[in-house]
């Protein structure tokens, strides 16, 4: 299956989101905060980030679901800065203090197709909600110096369904952490109490474009959607509520249950992230998972009950 977004090019399509990207930028309203600041003139909203987008890492990744991997791994590029700002964030260097380089669309066009021609099986956008200018502007360059392999979208979930238009056709693979379903839980751990709402409704939208995950031949997923889902202690991350949802949704939605919360960066404020995850307390997300009636667990994981 060709990536989705050669069409767009081939046709002409492309340049027009481009553009509608750009007026988006001169007003901001990528995310959910719309905080309408001018990040073409360098000024800064929630996500701390003005004209170019800053790049913390990018290379081959192995520690990805199954799908993503493959036998060349899966093509990651690190964005800085985030629009949330989680307690317990686990890469708070790269997404809160915005360790990264400023980057402009040739960088990111030649980076896209210098990790294809290292063998990755796709393109894998970390954080990139607030830069989705920046990256739809590498993109033509890409295509012309032949860039042919899946984008990934890898994101914390708080979308704007008018941004994720400018994605219809564009991205092949959506991979939202799908963090909570309690407002105040989203608030107290996230600063943002309308999370769910929105969250919800994103990952309803990334699912009506692209579907359930399709895998290839080889196993590798060439379109749909992949849920992750952080499991918290004290079950703040409302598991069951998400599970209940993501089935709904599609009982085929392919979601990975992950165990692997510890306390970092700011975790502490909150007495009830102290601690990490029990084995009982994942067992019972992941036995949440199934009597919800999801049917496509993470490999990894899906053993645990």
């Amino acid at each position: 299956m060709p990536a989705a977004y050669l069409a767009l090019y081939e046709s002409g399509e492309l340049a027009g989101r481009i553009e509608r990207a750009r007026e988006m930028l001169r007003e901001c309203r990528l995310c959910p905060h719309a905080c309408r600041v001018d990040r073409t003139a360098e000024e800064w909203g929630r996500c701390r980030t003005g004209r170019k987008a800053l790049v913390a890492s990018l290379g081959p990744h192995f520690g990805e679901e199954e799908p993503l991997v493959g036998r060349g791994g899966s093509g990651t590029i690190f964005l800085a800065s985030c629009n949330l700002a989680c307690l317990f964030c686990q890469n708070y260097d790269i997404s809160q203090l915005g360790h990264g380089r400023p980057v402009d669309a040739r960088f990111l066009a030649r980076a896209m197709v210098g990790l294809q021609d290292r063998g990755c099986v796709n393109i894998n956008f970390v954080t990139p909600t607030h830069v989705l200018p920046q990256i739809l502007e590498a993109l033509p360059e890409a295509v012309e110096k032949g860039l042919r392999v899946p984008l990934v979208w890898n994101c914390g979930g708080y979308e704007s369904l008018e941004a994720l238009g400018l994605l219809d056709g564009v991205v092949d693979v959506y991979m939202p952490d799908l963090k909570y379903a309690d407002a105040a839980a989203a608030e107290r751990m996230s600063g943002i109490r309308d999370y769910p709402t929105h969250a919800f409704a994103a990952v309803r939208e990334m699912h009506r474009q692209v579907g359930d995950l399709q895998p290839d031949t080889r196993g590798v997923a060439t379109r749909g959607l992949l849920v992750r889902h952080l499991v918290l202690p004290h079950d703040l991350a409302g598991t069951a509520q998400v599970m209940q949802f993501l089935a709904e949704l599609s009982p085929d939605t392919y979601v990975n249950v992950m165990a692997q919360y510890r306390p970092c960066h700011r975790a502490y404020e909150e007495a009830r992230l102290t601690r990490g995850l029990t084995t009982d307390e994942y067992r019972r997300a992941v036995q949440a998972a199934r009597d919800a009636g999801l049917r496509r667990l993470d490999a990894r994981h899906a053993a645990a009950v």
